[in-house]
């Protein structure tokens, strides 16, 4: 029963402190992003405007730089970033960068379909890098996409073209052509279809071939330099033009030594590292064959190969011997001659030699550049996914090995790239041809003991995807050293990771590991984020996803870190679901806390809630920089051809004080009148303190709409404001940040008989503009009305005793406990005193009689026998009682017993005298059946089970007032008693009772034994 401990009526006026410290939780319960102005920059739709985005800054020129891989016509996607210019304004003009045509441009003509812009990365220390994967080389028929990437300025200026697996063609050759144009050479135009014919077949470019001609007679000129035409249409046509230069001799050792000085020279468009190839065609013997070996040692010094063409048109013409001159041709010839050496009937057989001579010259080996293996990483598609560290740039290699994919370094240490058979351990050999796509992205993070251990996704690799984390040293060996598996076909488990430094001590805490095409409810595309926390290695701690609904949602197809959204010194995570709401799609906003991620979303941004327009929202994001200049983190978000800029709002923390005067209500004073009725009068000061949460600029004063509310969950009030004479009162209260401002809110309390449960007071207030004020984050509150502190101390006794060597026993006259109990209150009131009892099931509660000192009366258990008799009480109310006097507020008894039953026994035979007849027959002798009857009564509500010595039996239960009977029968036989000396046999029946339970049940010693007679004549 609730025991009210008060000497005076008095009402307590609930309110509880409370503190909130710098990282208080309930700080980090806001989210701040504004939806209700957002800046939307459009661009191309078809150029894929929003594949990428990234905050930028130049000097205070702030702006946000946006991808547009699919720019350019449309045989011509070369790619391209625009420039959005952030201003006062809610949406600009974005202006292209023409990134894609000024660094492009110098490095290859081959700029169809490079898709710059599909990866954006900062660059430190300033700067960025902007990346075109999909830039290929022509090496022949065949196109490799190796990829390339554009290190950037903040202005914007290219610094750098980084391009490490590009590798020169094998058909980077320098070619001269030495043409023999004497008069003997007939007819002209069959060497020029030659000329055409083999040009034709020749990849030119300035990455591939070059071509020069020089024609000779008795002097030598060139036709063109091997700089002077760029494709091979430009010079197929040049030979069409081409006059023969007649001449009475041929001066081919002349020639020969020109080509190999001159037209190989620098100054005529030769290239260091090209394959040098020469070409002669002659229709005789040479008339200053005396210089051929100075001019063949000078071609053997410049590493010229020669291919020498004998045309035997001249001999067969006049009959004569070709011999010498077919032996001048092969020594000008490299060797061997079945390789360099060629011959025909006549000028019109050239043609016939075209194809072979022009696959003789393919395969030549070129210079391979940093590579001289072969082409391991010409489908490498670099810049598909980057990361920049403070010493260098670590790629992903998707298309390496043969799509298996792999990563390369590229820093101040040099090249670092990784062997295929390094990462055997977790990339078997016998799976090489699986297209795991490592390197698909790329990340690093750093561990306890200040490793850095980069990160790798293979999204692919057993279709179920994979991350690796691991050691690269600086001459390519990998320590791998843990992996984490995907779980699900087909979830692209790893195309994207995040390591999270959750509380920002250098230490990653998170990382995430995005699967945004797992399939979750109704087979829809839902997707999900893997967290791993960091404890040693990285363990699985759940997973993030959409909300539940049947849709596709491919969430976690971009993630991003952000440095502290909320200003509670946390990093925050952004993921993005581009194909959320029907392919409006939607960002996530998670809150970072401790070294962990809050599993559920503080704020989800839908597309659709920005512009009804807005297509695959949240294909990328960023969150790096201030933008609109408050001071303030912003967010970049992509979308199909639509670019968005989302602004924070700075956080206030309001802390707010209550106090009462005066300090408790005293329903017998009176103090006041109102509505005509005394009354007791109490003023209640609200105080409002804003702290500014955020850095930078922002507003320094704000409204709020406050609501106080008096006994807010009674049905009838007991107090009401005097304003109002409601329950309930409202009030306008501006506040400045930093200061403090205080508001009266009067109130009284009417005549009441409830005067134990304390009045409540509540605040509830909000900030009036929403629309460009701050953010509530959390309220601090101060009390500073009296509490009733009491110290209630609890005491009671038994008034049985027993100890294990001499317990209580428990008879007939003494079968009720009393437990005096004394309760005292040495403080201030308590109010709504409670008493809890907890005793042994061997009691049944009797009695309670309420005094200072109060008795409770127990009765011992028919039914239930316990050895003990325990008790436990306790004293609780709902004022506050410090910790160091809550020690005598319970009490625990307990006490030794046994018990002793009331038992009563009657006994009687049927067969009290018989006589014994000598003559009579065995089977006569036989005498009648008696029987004796022991009756067991108990006259005590205690229970026992009894047994006999010479017939053991079981008496049962017996409760008050029941009677047991036992019957015992036999027979008497005369030949026994006739053998007898005796003339009278005195029969004794004998019983003994005893107790099962002998250490919890003790017999009295009128029942434990007795005899009964019966005599025999």
């Amino acid at each position: 029963t609730p025991v009210p401990l008060s000497s005076q009526p008095q009402l307590p006026l609930s309110s509880q402190p409370q503190s909130l410290s710098p990282h208080n939780p309930r700080l980090c319960e806001c989210f701040n992003i504004d939806v209700k102005r957002p800046r939307i920059y459009t661009g191309p739709e078809e150029a894929l405007f929003g594949f990428s985005v990234l905050q930028h800054d130049n000097a205070g020129d702030k702006s946000m730089l946006v991808g547009a891989p699919w720019d350019g016509p449309s045989n011509t996607r070369r790619g391209d970033v625009y420039k959005c210019i952030v201003g006062e304004e809610r949406s600009s003009n974005c202006t292209k960068t023409n990134l894609g045509e000024s660094t492009l441009q110098n490095v290859s003509r081959n700029l169809k379909n490079s898709h710059l812009g599909m990866t954006l990365s900062p660059d430190s220390p300033d700067g960025f890098l902007a990346c075109a994967p999909l830039w290929s080389q022509e090496c022949g028929t065949s196109v490799f996409s190796t990829g390339i990437c554009v290190s950037v300025s903040n202005d914007l200026e290219p610094r750098e073209t980084i391009a490490p697996t590009a590798q020169r063609c094998a058909t980077y050759m320098d070619i001269v052509i030495v043409l023999d144009g004497s008069n003997s050479i007939y007819p002209w135009y069959e060497v020029q279809n030659f000329l055409s014919n083999i040009l034709s077949k020749f990849h030119i470019s300035p990455e591939q071939m070059q071509v020069g001609v020089l024609q000779y007679g008795e002097v030598a000129v060139h036709e063109w330099s091997l700089r002077d035409y760029q494709t091979t249409q430009e010079v197929v046509e040049a030979a069409k033009n081409i006059s023969r230069q007649e001449g009475r001799e041929t001066r081919t050792a002349y020639a020969i030594h020109m080509g190999c000085t001159e037209a190989f020279s620098p100054e005529r468009g030769a290239r260091e590292g090209a394959t040098k190839v020469m070409i002669v065609v002659t229709d005789g013997e040479s008339h200053d064959g005396e210089e051929l070996p100075d001019a063949l040692e000078e071609c053997e010094k410049r590493n010229i190969t020669r291919y020498a063409i004998a045309v035997l048109g001249h001999y067969i013409r006049r009959q004569q011997d070709p011999e010498t001159f077919i032996s001048e041709i092969k020594y000008i010839a490299s060797d061997p001659d079945d390789k360099y050496f060629f011959n025909v009937t006549d000028e019109a057989a050239l043609n016939d030699i075209v194809d072979a001579l022009g696959d003789r010259i393919f395969t030549l080996e070129g210079t391979l550049g940093y590579n001289e293996s072969s082409f391991k990483f010409e489908m490498s598609q670099i810049g598909f996914s980057t990361h920049v560290l403070d010493d260098g740039i670590l790629f992903g290699m998707v298309g390496a090995y043969d799509w298996d994919g792999g990563v390369l370094k590229e820093g101040a240490k040099g090249r670092i790239m990784p062997t295929r058979e390094a990462f055997e351990s977790e990339f078997p050999q016998e799976l090489k041809n699986h297209a795991a796509y490592l390197g698909y992205t790329v990340s690093s993070v750093i561990v306890g003991d200040w490793r850095r251990l980069y990160v790798a996704g293979a999204p692919r690799f057993k279709h179920k995807g994979k991350v690796i984390l691991f050691e690269l040293s600086d001459n390519g060996d990998v320590n791998i050293a843990q992996a984490l598996n995907g779980e699900q076909i087909g979830s692209y488990y790893g195309s994207e990771v995040c390591g999270l430094d959750v509380d920002q001590d250098g230490i990653t805490d998170v990382l995430l590991v995005a699967a945004p095409m797992y399939l979750g409810p109704g087979n829809k595309e839902a997707g999900r984020v893997y967290i791993y926390s960091l404890s040693g290695v990285f363990v699985s701690n759940g997973t993030l996803k959409a909300e539940d609904r049947f849709q596709d949602a491919r969430f976690g197809y971009a993630l991003a870190s952000a440095p502290d959204l909320n200003h509670d010194g946390y990093t925050d995570l952004l993921v993005g679901a581009p194909l959320e709401d029907g392919h409006n799609g939607a960002i996530y906003v998670y809150h970072g806390q401790g070294i962990h991620i809050i599993h559920n979303y503080k704020q989800r941004i839908a597309g659709s809630s920005l512009s009804p327009s807005l297509q695959y929202f949240g294909r990328s994001v960023s969150a790096r920089l201030d933008l609109d200049g408050d001071g303030l983190l912003d967010l970049a978000v992509g979308a199909q051809g639509s670019a968005v800029l989302l602004s924070s709002r700075s956080i206030v923390q309001i802390n707010m004080s209550l106090s009462f005067q005066p300090h408790s209500i005293n329903v017998i004073q009176k103090t006041c009148q109102r509505g005509g009725r005394e009354s007791a009068c109490l003023n209640t000061t609200a105080c409002f303190l804003a702290l500014s949460r955020s850095p930078g600029t922002h507003s320094s004063s704000f409204d709020l709409s406050v609501v106080a509310m008096l006994d807010e969950r009674k049905l009838t009030a007991r107090a009401l404001f005097d304003d109002s004479n409601q329950r309930q009162t409202q009030l306008g209260v501006r506040v400045h940040t930093g200061q403090t401002v205080c508001h009266n809110l009067p109130f009284h309390v009417f005549d009441t008989a409830d005067y134990i449960r304390p009045i409540s007071f509540s605040l509830r207030f909000k900030i009036n503009d929403t629309e460009s004020g701050p953010y509530y984050s959390g309220t601090s509150i101060s009390n500073t009305d009296d509490v009733c502190v009491t110290d209630l101390v609890l005491q009671a006794h038994m008034d049985i005793s027993g100890t294990r060597q001499q317990p209580y026993v428990i008879r007939s006259p003494r079968r009720r406990l009393a437990v005096e109990v004394q309760l005292q209150n040495r403080l201030e009131n308590a109010y709504n005193t409670s008493l809890t009892l907890h005793y042994s099931r061997n009691l049944h509660f009797s009695s309670l009689s309420i005094r200072v000192n109060f008795m409770l009366e127990f009765e011992f258990s028919c039914t239930s026998l316990l050895s003990e008799v325990q008790m436990k009480l306790a004293v609780a109310s709902d004022s506050v009682e410090r910790e160091a006097t809550l020690g005598d507020n319970s009490v625990q008894l307990q006490t030794v017993v046994q018990y002793e039953p009331d038992l009563f026994i009657t006994s009687d035979s049927n067969l009290n005298r018989y006589e014994v007849h000598p003559t009579r027959t065995i089977s006569e002798a036989i005498g009648p059946e008696f029987y004796t009857h022991f009756r067991v009564s108990s006259t005590h509500t205690i229970y026992l089970r009894s047994w006999c010595v010479e017939v053991v039996c079981e008496v049962q239960q017996l409760h008050r007032g029941q009677t047991a009977l036992i019957r015992v029968s036999r027979r008497v036989h005369d030949n026994f008693f006739r053998q007898a000396k005796f003339k009278v046999v005195r029969i004794v029946s004998a019983y003994r009772l005893a107790a099962q339970e002998s250490n919890l049940v003790t017999l009295g010693s009128g029942a434990i034994w007795r005899e009964v007679r019966e005599e025999q004549d």
